[in-house]
């Protein structure tokens, strides 16, 4: 009869450990999961920061490219289609095309010597490079976020305890420009 308490009691406490062990994984996986969502939210802040910034750039380079109508359309309907992407695949793509629309203007830009001197644009070309920093510093700092929440639950035994409670995979914040893929080129001649 004692035996048969005391294989009852360490199967009891076995059972409990195993619970808690259960219990710990769950919480780790909801902390990785709300440390993603607010990664992303730090990126979403910086991504509507630059949003906001580029019809100043735009209205402000109107008055000295009044022969720029495609760049300035090209400009607007990427920022459009930016501000309108609900989820991390929708958003790298558009603001990648972002990038590159933005990257365009710059050079465009350079034709024009009275708007690179214009203090107001200049101000405003800060704040947009500024942003950019930004974006890329959360950028980064949420696909570390992600990479430790995709290992968490695709490793043993948190993989168990991850597919009972449908954790599922997050996207990486990844750019899709063909140019920012691109190695400089150096040239010294």
């Amino acid at each position: 009869m004692m035996a048969i308490t005391v294989v009852f009691a360490v199967i009891l406490v076995a059972l409990v450990l195993f619970i808690f062990y259960g219990i710990g994984i769950y919480n780790s996986l909801v902390r990785l999961r709300n440390q993603v969502t607010n990664a992303w939210s730090q990126i979403d802040v910086q991504l509507k920061r630059r949003h906001d910034l580029i019809p100043n750039l735009v209205e402000t380079a109107k008055g000295y490219m009044r022969h720029e109508r495609g760049t300035f359309e090209a400009i607007t309907q990427a920022r459009s289609q930016a501000v309108a992407a609900k989820n991390v695949p929708e958003a790298s793509k558009a603001e990648g095309a972002l990038a590159d629309a933005i990257s365009k203007f710059m050079l465009v830009v350079e034709n024009y010597p009275d708007l690179k001197a214009n203090q107001n644009f200049l101000a405003l070309q800060e704040e947009l490079s500024s942003t950019e920093n930004k974006i890329s510093f959360a950028r980064q700092s949420y696909n570390d976020q992600v990479l430790f929440y995709n290992n968490k639950i695709q490793v043993f035994p948190s993989n168990i305890v991850a597919g009972m409670f449908s954790f599922t995979q997050r996207d990486f914040f990844e750019l899709e420009t063909p140019a920012e893929r691109e190695v400089p080129k150096v040239s010294f001649t």
